[in-house]
């Protein structure tokens, strides 16, 4: 009763006239967790710091914090114009998420049809971070519980939003979807300066060239009773990239009832699609090997193995995640750094205490954290509230 009353006064509120073909929701989640994470550089210099810590709360463990309006009108024959708008925050200090964005996590608006699928515009996340992340099929985390997410090791599904982005996702065919999306600007669409000769800031010569980086993302994904697959391309390019930077993705994952498999495998080229790693290696003054080597280079090779399994009530979560650089950046690493492999270990546990409330525990371990000779090490226990 309060949730159809508060849709009804937010349709009024926001878009003038309430009828009852046209519906607003209001949602959100609030996640906060109190955890400890570590990091150790092993292989520091004597005038770095080779250790750092942080106990105290954490936002967003399990999922974002986040709130949210979405909404659909009945235009006829099946067909409806939709919208969301999803605006990310930290719960320990109540800031803006994603840069400061009013709606970072999300600011959409499209057509949907039931026989044809769905086509939307604006900013959203890409096909892998749907179909290989949050569909649950790669990893019984998902892009969720902090360093235990599948996104530390398969960048292209670590939530990856892009700006100026337009998405057709297909209705379930025999328990197919196929989804295919194009960025114009991942970071906003900028102009393309032609005629005679302009420079920027640093003297170089920049007509003729676009610096928007464009996305093409596309897979697909079968969800049919117990099993599950995904499959997914994405291709970075841009006049101020030298190679366009590539991923693809295989998932499956097969639920046995009492236990539930999950595993994937991944190839990235010449660049990363997030670059969560390396933002948090400056935390520790860490080798910063990205300045060194470019993202030309880059040559991963991505594998994940996870378990879930109903226990108490709750469900037991437990995974391995193993990157390994190939190639020149291997090489590269090595000139500067001892290369490791990064392997990441995670093991975790809900509990539903009511339909929209439930608390967590979740711990991991990363070895050779983005490629070099430091630790990750953390534990955080959480409460998470949806409304």
């Amino acid at each position: 009763m309060k949730k159809t009353l508060l849709a009804a006064a937010l349709t009024v509120g926001f878009a003038g006239v309430a009828n009852a073909e046209t519906s607003v929701t209001l949602y959100g989640l609030i996640d906060t967790g109190f955890g400890y994470t570590q990091f150790k550089n092993k292989s520091a210099e004597a005038d770095q710091a080779n250790k750092t810590r942080r106990v105290g709360l954490y936002d967003g463990v399990q999922s974002g914090n986040r709130w949210g309006l979405r909404g659909s009108e009945d235009l006829g024959d099946g067909l409806r114009a939709v919208f969301q708008l999803e605006s990310g925050f930290n719960l320990t200090d109540g800031e803006s998420q994603q840069g400061g964005k009013l709606f970072g996590r999300n600011a959409t608006i499209g057509l949907a049809n039931d026989s044809w699928g769905s086509l939307t515009f604006g900013r959203q996340t890409n096909v892998s971070s749907r179909f290989i992340a949050d569909s649950g099929i790669a990893s019984p985390f998902g892009d969720s519980f902090a360093n235990a997410a599948i996104g530390q090791t398969f960048t292209s599904a670590a939530t990856v939003r892009a700006d100026d982005t337009v998405v057709y996702v297909s209705p379930s065919f025999s328990g197919f979807t196929f989804a295919a999306g194009y960025s114009f600007g991942v970071k906003g669409q900028d102009w393309k300066v032609s005629g005679g000769d302009t420079f920027n800031a640093d003297g170089d010569l920049v007509n003729n060239t676009d610096a928007s980086l464009k996305l093409l993302t596309t897979g697909l994904l079968y969800s049919n009773g117990p099993l599950g697959l995904a499959a997914t391309y994405e291709q970075l390019s841009g006049d101020t990239l030298d190679e366009k930077v590539k991923a693809w993705n295989l998932a499956a994952s097969y639920d046995f009832e009492v236990v539930k498999l999950h595993a994937a495998y991944g190839q990235e080229r010449n660049g990363t699609m997030s670059n969560s790693n390396t933002a948090q290696l400056e935390d520790i003054n860490a080798i910063q090997f990205r300045e060194a080597w470019g993202d030309s280079v880059y040559k991963a090779n991505n594998w994940a193995f996870g378990v879930s399994a109903p226990l108490g009530g709750g469900k037991l979560m437990a995974g391995w995640a193993q990157s390994k650089a190939k190639g020149e950046l291997r090489d590269l690493i090595d000139e500067v750094a001892d290369a490791k492999t990064q392997n990441n270990y995670a093991i975790g546990y809900t509990y539903d205490l009511s339909k929209r409330t439930n608390v967590y525990a979740v711990g991991s371990y990363i070895k050779g954290y983005a490629f070099q000779d430091v630790t990750a090490t953390q534990a955080i226990v959480g409460l998470r509230h949806r409304f």
